[in-house]
């Protein structure tokens, strides 16, 4: 994974955690909710980053 992927998935992460935050500040469902769901989406796209990492260090491993 490039540095540049993990900064803009770790910022993905942090605006989610920031919209739940303001939503929860304003009672508002809706924003909670996105928040949530673009957290989640960027855990995802992490997650996708370290297997496609582990593939390439076992591919490396049998070169």
């Amino acid at each position: 994974m490039s540095i540049t992927d993990k900064v803009k998935n770790k910022a993905e992460e942090l605006t989610g955690k920031a919209k739940q935050s303001v939503g929860q500040a304003t009672d508002n469902e809706r924003l909670i909710a996105e928040g949530k769901a673009q957290e989640t989406a960027a855990h995802a796209k992490q997650a996708g980053e370290h297997v496609k990492d582990a593939g390439k260090d076992v591919r490396d491993t049998f070169s």
